[in-house]
């Protein structure tokens, strides 16, 4: 069965999530984005767990539904979370964010209680723990051999496996003798397989992508869509053996788009590609201090490929941009607005979820349901045509769909609409 999978999000007991991520409404938006698989995170925290426990009852083997559905279409949930792990080693601090997948109650209660007596699980979803990424790898397999254990947004400068402010050059630097349980990596919102590919050392490493999600409504911004049966043991096995029949590709933000593509200064306002940075030797050139070194320079610095190489057997990937951000480019409005989401509500209640419309709609059922415009913007999007002010130091980058003068005219024709 083909469906669409998003493991890697956060409850309402992670620091900076919307109130509303509670399952309920994670039930509600996996329908409206076209999700069938979406993770639970923050397994590790008490009151997300209680919660997880009082409201799922198992469905296929190693995943969760609803206590009151049953409906096949119903959204099945897999158990995740993510560990941030603060520690010592090789001289340096690292600061490496994991994803734990779990199959079943049992085993998230054996982790937790190991997890327990290492930091305080209460005090955040996400907890931060002084452990080294290799002892929660063995603490996860230790509890079961089924667990998968994947470096979160893997490029990420801050909390990365690779990042470039407290990470490491190779899986193995990480992970010593547990690399060889380490099947899988998360992309991350400012990297894409592409980039990746360049590096020989993962060409056995599956992709992942996720979307981190705070808030409801940004689940599915990055996914991965299978064709396997629907249970725990199917996708992880699909996701071991990076098996292209089964794992048919991954979503992924246009690179530029996340917030540490390029490197630079926030406060200065500075952002610089890879060879404006070594210009000026790693330090800002507004105020003399040390830039945040990005995704783009970080993949440059460990690839020994050049852009462009494609693996054999590499799973394929699509670029996207979320719905609501192209209506918003095509009327020339901002995102929330009130216009533009009664034109994303139109669509969904037209053709069922937003994956529908990204990926499988044609042009002209699109320009039937909606504005030109809107129909021309989703197309553009396919064919990756739009332009990207790339994201750095924590700024989103800024797309554009539309150039200039045509934004003009669109303004116009949005008064007259």
């Amino acid at each position: 069965m083909k469906f669409i999978a998003d493991f890697h999000i956060h409850s309402k007991y992670s620091r900076a999530t919307s109130k509303d991520m509670n399952l309920e409404n994670l039930d509600k938006w996996a329908k409206i984005k076209g999700i069938k698989v979406l993770g639970t995170g923050d397994f590790t925290h008490p009151g997300w767990f209680k919660s997880l426990k009082q409201e799922l009852e198992p469905a296929e083997s190693g995943l969760y539904r609803f206590k009151s559905k049953v409906a096949k279409d119903e959204t099945r949930f897999i158990l995740t979370a993510e560990i941030s792990c603060i520690y010592n080693k090789n001289n340096r601090t690292r600061k490496i964010h994991l994803i734990i997948f779990s199959p079943s109650f049992e085993i998230c209660e054996k982790i937790s209680a190991r997890l327990g007596w290492v930091g305080n699980l209460k005090a955040d979803g996400r907890p931060i723990l002084g452990m080294d990424a290799k002892e929660l790898a063995k603490i996860s397999l230790d509890s079961s051999k089924d667990c998968l254990v994947v470096p979160a947004h893997a490029w990420t400068p801050w909390f990365s496996i690779f990042g470039s402010k407290s990470g490491f050059d190779s899986i193995e630097e990480c992970f010593d003798d547990y690399s060889k349980y380490i099947f899988a990596i998360e992309t991350g919102l400012s990297s894409d397989p592409a980039m990746n590919w360049r590096l020989s050392s993962l060409d056995k490493i599956t992709l992942i992508s996720n979307s981190d999600a705070h808030s409801p409504a940004k689940i599915g911004r990055e996914a991965n869509i299978f064709d396997t049966e629907i249970s725990y043991a199917a996708i992880i096995e699909a996701i071991k053996t990076k098996d292209t029949q089964k794992f048919l590709s991954t979503i992924e933000f246009f690179p530029e788009e996340g917030k540490y593509h390029y490197d630079g200064h926030r406060l200065c306002g500075i952002s610089l590609s890879p060879k404006e940075t070594k210009k000026y030797n790693n330090i800002c050139p507004r105020c003399g201090k040390y830039l945040t070194i990005g995704v783009l320079s970080r993949v440059e610095e460990l690839a020994d490929r050049p852009e462009g190489f494609k693996p054999k057997n590499a799973i394929p990937f699509k670029n996207l941009i979320p719905l609501e951000e192209i209506i918003a480019e095509s009327l020339n409005l901002g995102t929330g607005t009130k216009q533009v989401l009664k034109e994303y509500n139109n669509l969904i209640d037209k053709f069922g979820n937003e994956f529908k419309i990204l990926l499988d709609a044609t042009l002209e059922d699109l320009k039937a349901a909606t504005l030109p415009e809107i129909a021309e913007g989703i197309e553009r999007v396919r064919k990756g045509k739009v332009s990207i002010e790339p994201g750095y130091d924590g700024n989103y980058g800024k797309i554009k769909i539309f150039g200039q003068e045509e934004q003009k005219k669109l303004s116009k024709q949005n008064t007259l609409f």
